[in-house]
């Protein structure tokens, strides 16, 4: 049985917010590891960017999708 337009339309739509999802756990994941391993460096090594955040992320994910 072949799916309608809108059937299809909805499972597309369903996979993307599920992508959001996952990439949005990844980041925050990748946020609280990093502020917690920033906690044992000394004060003046302190400090962790926006680019850090997301290359970690980026990381997770593609480890867990592999």
């Amino acid at each position: 049985m072949a799916l309608t337009a809108e059937q299809q339309a909805q499972i597309d739509y369903d996979n993307v917010a599920r992508a959001v999802d996952r990439r949005m756990e990844a980041v925050r994941l990748a946020r609280d590891i990093l502020m917690e391993n920033d906690r044992n460096k000394p004060t003046g090594e302190r400090g962790i960017t926006a680019a850090d955040v997301t290359t970690f992320a980026d990381a997770i994910v593609n480890y867990i999708q592999n």
